[in-house]
Parts: structure tokens; C-alpha cells; sequence
């Protein structure tokens, strides 16, 4: 399989071998820019964010990310939009497209996973994947240690709760929590008077 053909498969959930040496050579150059990033101090906001323009296929304004960040491709195939924020120990593995929408926030130790392998035995030795790309909506949150697994795609206003395993789509405006991560219900008036329980919001 040459390497035109490997990267056409990698971005259409076909089988591929990920151990090609020109794909390999090209992901290794990318990862040299996320070390780069992940050497920044505090003080070197506008370094990271030229850092990240550089790294990422689309990157937004107003983004944060905390380091560590880890990518298999250093955010190759990473689409942010404006005024997105991770926590430390973002986990992107984006050997294909991932699309994150406006104002999303991600809470520490979030793996989003668009690479999976075939339960074959002798293709998973021989380094055989496939990728299905994720997307995430505007103003999605998705809390500590939750994981995104391959195709899934999470709509706009979602909260996912720390821990949870999304294997399937969730829809928008909605709260979900779980292994495997389901609806627990609708964002409701409530959520735009009250937070954390009862506590009476009294901001604006």
C-alpha cells in the first residue's frame, strides 16, 4: 500500500497499516511541534498560540490549551473554533479529523479517540487501524477523565460528565453521564436560575 493510498484510507474508516515509513516520518515531524508546545513556560502565551496555529489544521481565537497536551499527530488533524479552553492532559488522538466547535471547555485528563483497531488478531500484530472522525458542538463541556471513543459526535450546549465513556452520539442540550455515557435528562429553565444544586445563580 503505497502512501497516497494509506492516508486516502486513513481519513474513510478503512483498513490501513499505521507502521508506513513516509506516514510515520510526517507524524514524527508534527510531534516535534508538540514537544515544542509542551516546553512552553506560563509566560509565553503568544508562543503557544503560534505554536498551535502552526500545529492544528484550524485553531480559533481566544484558545487555551493547559500542557501537557498530547496528540498522535500534534493536533494534525485538530479543528478548534474560537474560545476553546482544555485543562491539562488533553489527549487527542486524532490519526483522523477532529471537529470541536465554539467555546467548549474540557476538563482534565479528556481523551477524544478517533483511531481503533480490528478485533483480528494478525492484523492488529501487523499495526492494522482504522479512524472515524468526532465532532463536538458549540458550547459543549465534557468533565475530568471522560473519553470520547471513535464516530461519536456530541451537540451543541451538551454537559458530559467526569468519567463518562461517550461510545454513541449524544444529542444537543442535554446532560449525560456514564459507562456507557447516556442522557440523564434536558437542560432545563432550572439550569439558568440554580447551579450546583440549589444554589441561586447571581450573576450575569
Amino acid at each position: 500500500m503505497n502512501f497516497k493510498e494509506t492516508l486516502e484510507r486513513m481519513h474513510h474508516q478503512k483498513l490501513y497499516y499505521c507502521n508506513n515509513e513516509e506516514l510515520m516520518a510526517k507524524q514524527e515531524k508534527c510531534l516535534d511541534c508538540l514537544y515544542d508546545f509542551n516546553q512552553t513556560r506560563p509566560t509565553e502565551l503568544q508562543k503557544r498560540t503560534e505554536l498551535l496555529k502552526e500545529m492544528f489544521a484550524e485553531v480559533g481565537e481566544g484558545c487555551y490549551i493547559e500542557p501537557p497536551l498530547h496528540a498522535n499527530w500534534g493536533g494534525h488533524h485538530v479543528h478548534f473554533g474560537n474560545g476553546v479552553y482544555a485543562n491539562f492532559n488533553l489527549t487527542l488522538v486524532d490519526d483522523t479529523h477532529i471537529y470541536v466547535g465554539n467555546n467548549v471547555m474540557f476538563g482534565p485528563n479528556v481523551t477524544l479517540a478517533t483511531a481503533a483497531h480490528p478485533i483480528h488478531p494478525e492484523l492488529r500484530r501487523k499495526q492494522a487501524q482504522f479512524n472515524s472522525p468526532i465532532t463536538i458542538g458549540n458550547n459543549v463541556w465534557i468533565g475530568a477523565g471522560a473519553v470520547v471513543l471513535p464516530g461519536v459526535t456530541i451537540g451543541d450546549n451538551t454537559v458530559i460528565g467526569a468519567g463518562s465513556i461517550v461510545t454513541k452520539d449524544i444529542p444537543a442540550n442535554v446532560v449525560a453521564v456514564g459507562n456507557p455515557c447516556k442522557v440523564i435528562r434536558e437542560i432545563s429553565q432550572r439550569d439558568f436560575e440554580y447551579y450546583n444544586g440549589d444554589l441561586k445563580i447571581d450573576i450575569e
